[in-house]
């Protein structure tokens, strides 16, 4: 025998006398007269009806007698409807039925159940389906969700599953649709303000319990749901499909079953709904306080299908509060003009100050549609007594002074959120929501801060915060002795404290070397107020009481210490360089120089040393008060090789690394043919001069009468110097007469040295 077995003859112990109130389940009526005659209300043509599953798995039922929540309807199950009437238990209906895809993706979705992928076939699927075409933009209906599997089966693979399916414009998922409507269906049947699907595994007296009701009234489901509305857009005058859907999950024990309410399945042709504009906290939207400036807003809406004309809609105002004396007036018709789809009524509740604690407004719009159907929309909202906000500051206390610490304040009373002002001093006030601020903590005394809280409603409070300061314990003084001159261990540190607060033991006094006061790390320390035989650094203090810590630091000095010091001249020079030191140490008595090139001298007094240096060197001083106690300085002296670092000199010394100005250079000298002749051998055709040691060249040639026959300005060192010269011709381009020219020229030497110079050439052509 299994669990569901044994679960059947328990229950079936357990309900097995008739009740007098019971619900009542009628498994006659056609799907045609469910969905036209019980489920669909005002507002819809439905068409295409059909039912998938067997006929005794639909019916109508009049929950009157029971606390299933609805009045009466359409109810649907994974096993007979019958047998949710007691003593019949709603257990073994199996029908060996097929299931559904849809729930099996359903049931496999839901995150909450660790079974739920062990979840891969449904049985005895009942499903009602129909097409609709709504004349307003959102449809309502009501059901109330009801199963055996609880509570034995919560977060199983028996998690029993529903689906509403909605396909058509605006809705596109994963789920089957007809081909009429091919971008697929969403799945409505959901916990309210999440995505998970309604399953006993997502609500349950662990999960949503709010929506769960474990004691069945007139009938025999073990636990069910509190009636829920599902609220869906719409385009009106279009056509949409929808599918009711219940199976069983694995197995087909232990049924599950939906209740829709009859007629809650409309359209809804003008929606009231109430925006506020304050939220409310703990309240909801439905809740206005009193004196809360515009808090809210009726809105009207109607479908954009019937927006053509204007419509007038009477509106009923009721509840306990007065219209026009506990809050703004209300009007007692809206009208919308043509085109409009929407209107807004503002609603502002009046502070009165006299409480009443909470008063309601109700308003009703009644809807006839052209078939003489009636639908009525209501509104509620719930005015409460606006208490004016309270600020509350705590006044603090502390025991140990600190760098900073927060301070807080609350706000009592009031609308919700608030915001808070603090003035930390006269000149810094910290706008912001935080109900804390960070202020120092550092001085003794009495300190006050002003806070002032803003409700959502704009009423304001100030209260004063008084930060008390008060530590005693006290480090008063800090000795040290200086150590002596060589840094031995001969100083000493000595705290003086004071205020130490002493009820639970000795108050701890620590001296460390370590400035992070490790006594477990690599540094000295020790337990006491006084430290000797300390050489010289810092030195950290810190006391601890039955209250705080206090902490000091003192740096212990040296006496008189060696002090290494000298001067060099020169500084620099050519080689070799013969330098001369001044010593000018203090508080020794030995000396030790290294003139950085293997030569070091020990000297017993303050005399300076003179030393030839041939390289660029490092000297050091070390001045000695004992052996064990020196101190180091160090000068550098440039030595440089000085000569002539010019290459095109005659004297130029590649290893000169200073350039002394003794660089010399060679005049220039230039050699002037007597001869040319420019004929048609192509030998000797070309007047030209040669030259050394030059690196510009000017000349010009004139004939016997001074005409300028050529002129050429060159540096000899081109490339193409070569061609440069006179051959024969004249400035117009003829031959130049046989015959003796006239030349002069001046030659500039590498150093700018110019030389001239002048004579005679012979032209001849034969």
């Amino acid at each position: 025998m299994n669990l569901k077995t044994l679960k059947l003859s328990f229950l079936m112990l357990l309900f097995g006398s008739s009740l007098n109130a019971q619900i009542i389940v009628d498994p006659t009526p056609t799907p045609l007269d469910l969905v036209q005659n019980t489920l669909i209300g005002p507002g819809l043509v439905t068409s295409n009806i059909t039912f998938t599953g067997n006929a005794a798995q639909r019916g109508f039922f009049d929950g009157t007698g029971s606390n299933i929540g609805l009045a009466d309807g359409v109810f649907l199950s994974s096993g007979n409807v019958v047998d949710a009437v007691p003593p019949n238990q709603p257990s073994n209906g199996q029908y060996g039925g097929p299931g559904d895809p849809d729930l099996v993706t359903v049931a496999q979705s839901v995150t909450s159940n660790p079974a739920a992928a062990g979840i891969t076939v449904t049985q005895d699927a009942a499903i009602l389906e129909f097409d609709f075409v709504p004349n307003g933009d959102v449809v309502i209906f009501n059901f109330v969700f009801a199963s055996e599997e609880y509570t034995t089966y919560i977060n199983t693979q028996f998690n029993d599953a529903f689906g509403f399916f909605i396909s058509g414009p605006g809705y596109a998922g994963p789920y089957a649709s007809p081909a009429a409507f091919p971008n697929g269906a969403e799945n409505l049947a959901v916990v309210p303000g999440t995505t998970d699907p309604i399953t006993i595994s997502t609500i349950h007296p662990g999960l949503n319990a709010s929506y769960y009701i474990g004691t069945p009234v007139g009938h025999s489901f073990n636990g069910f749901s509190i009636p829920i509305e599902i609220r869906f857009d719409v385009i009106c005058d279009s056509t949409y499909h929808f599918k009711f859907a219940v199976a069983d999950c694995v197995d087909d024990w232990l049924d599950t079953g939906v209740f829709l309410e009859g007629g809650s399945f409309q359209s809804i042709p003008v929606d009231l709904s109430l925006e506020t504009n304050v939220g409310q906290g703990q309240w909801g939207d439905s809740v206005i306080f009193e004196g809360c400036g515009t808090d809210a807003d009726f809105v009207f809406t109607r479908p954009s299908c019937q927006s053509g004309d204007s419509l007038w809609v009477d509106v009923s105002i009721g509840g306990t509060a007065t219209n026009g004396t506990d809050y703004l007036t209300l009007p007692d018709s809206v009208l919308f003009l043509p085109g409009a789809t929407s209107v807004s009524i503002p609603f502002s509740a009046f502070q009165d100050g006299v409480p009443e604690g909470f008063e309601s407004v109700i308003l009703t719009v009644t809807n006839v549609l052209p078939n003489g159907d009636t639908i009525v929309t209501t509104g509620i909202v719930w005015l409460l007594d606006n208490l004016n906000v309270e600020a509350v500051a705590h006044d603090t206390t502390t025991y140990c002074r600190v760098d900073s610490l927060d301070i807080f304040a609350h706000a009592i009373e009031g609308v919700p959120p608030y915001s808070f002002v603090w003035d930390v001093t006269p000149n810094d006030t910290i706008m912001g929501v935080l109900d804390s601020t960070t202020v120092s903590g550092s001085p003794n005394g009495f300190f006050d801060y002003y806070v002032t809280v803003i409700d959502a409603c704009g009423f304001t409070d100030t209260d004063t915060l008084t930060l008390h300061v008060d530590q005693t314990l006290s480090v008063d003084t800090l000795i040290s002795s200086p150590a002596d001159g060589c840094g031995n261990p001969t100083g000493y540190v000595s705290a003086m404290t004071s205020g130490v607060t002493d009820v639970l033991g000795q108050p701890f006094n620590h001296w460390d070397d370590q400035a992070n006061h490790d006594v477990q790390g690599t540094g000295s320390y020790i337990d006491a107020t006084v430290w000797t035989n300390l050489s010289p650094g810092w030195y950290f203090f810190d006391i601890t009481d039955d209250v705080c810590t206090e902490l000091d630091s003192v740096y212990i000095d040296m006496v008189d210490p060696p002090i290494a010091q000298f001067t060099l001249v020169p500084e620099s020079g050519c080689s070799p360089v013969l330098g001369g030191t001044t010593n000018e140490s203090q508080n020794a008595n030995t000396y030790y120089w290294d003139f950085g090139d293997g030569t070091n001298v020990n000297a017993n007094d303050e005399s300076g040393q003179t030393h030839t240096f041939t390289q660029t060197s490092t000297v050091a001083l070390v001045a000695y008060q004992n052996p064990n106690c020196a101190d180091t300085t160090m000068h550098l002296i440039i030595v440089e090789i000085c000569g002539c670092t010019d290459p095109d000199a005659m004297n130029y010394d590649p290893d000169a690394t200073y350039d002394d100005e003794s660089c010399v250079f060679p005049y220039p000298e230039v050699v002037v043919p007597n001869i040319f002749t420019p004929n048609t051998d192509y030998v000797n055709n070309l007047f030209y001069m040669t030259t050394k040691h030059t690196v510009k060249l000017e000349y010009s040639i004139v004939n016997r009468w001074g005409n300028v026959m050529f002129e050429a300005s060159y540096d000899p060192n081109d490339a193409f110097a070569n061609m440069t010269g006179w051959n024969g011709l004249t400035p117009s381009g003829t031959e130049a007469d046989e015959g003796t020219y006239f030349y002069q020229y001046v030659a500039t030497g590498v150093d700018g040295t110019e030389i001239d110079g002048h004579g005679f050439v012979q032209l001849a052509r034969d």
